[in-house]
């Protein structure tokens, strides 16, 4: 009887070390499954990050800063608008309308003027004079000619300052009216970007300041 007794506790002994077993091999098993859920979600944030660096990387490299660093006749434009810490604006996501001025439209500012400007003390000056230039929204040359035509002839357009400039039309091109009344021509349309469009002007635009 005794004999029977021991066998059964082993028995029962057994059973529980065989239970406790199977215990540890699920818990090891879901832990596994675990650290391997946990490996595909770190490797799929890892691969939308990697895209949208990529994606970024493109957009910024096709920007309205991008591409107006490319165009030497810009070079004025550029300096101007990374005194005025702007260029990163025209890198950034979003949708914009340029007047890019030449490196001729600069030379025509009187100098003291324009090197006045560029002091670190008239930043919110460069800034707002920069802004003058700028429209929110996307307006590409086709746009601007048929809103002129829609308006009467004369189309006032809110730019980024909070000043107004006037497009018209005249023998076939783009003409804008600033603060000053001075008379800006497009003299190249259509500059796409990432985040817009510019079109190339002859004139710096002016706004009351």
């Amino acid at each position: 009887m005794k004999l029977k007794t021991i066998v059964m506790s082993m028995a029962v002994v057994a059973m529980l070390f065989a239970s406790c077993d199977d215990s540890k091999k699920k818990e090891a098993e879901m832990q596994a499954q675990e650290e391997m859920r946990m490996q595909r979600e770190s490797d799929s944030l890892m691969q939308l990050e990697e895209a949208n660096k990529a994606q970024m990387a493109d957009m910024e490299a096709n920007s309205i800063a991008a591409k107006a660093m490319a165009n030497s006749d810009l070079s004025t434009l550029v300096s101007a608008l990374q005194a005025a810490d702007m260029a990163q604006t025209l890198k950034a996501e979003g949708d914009y309308t340029v007047f890019a001025p030449t490196n001729e439209a600069f030379s025509k500012v009187p100098k003291a003027t324009l090197d006045n400007l560029m002091m670190p003390e008239n930043k919110a000056k460069l800034q707002s004079l920069l802004q003058y230039h700028v429209l929110q929204g996307k307006m590409n040359a086709a746009d601007v000619v048929a809103k002129i035509k829609e308006a009467g002839g004369k189309l006032d357009v809110t730019t980024m300052n909070g000043e107004t400039i006037t497009l018209s039309e005249k023998d076939g091109k783009v003409m804008i009216k600033d603060a000053k009344g001075n008379m800006a021509t497009v003299t190249s349309a259509d500059m796409d970007a990432s985040n817009g469009v510019v079109h190339v002007v002859d004139k710096v635009l002016m706004p009351k300041m």
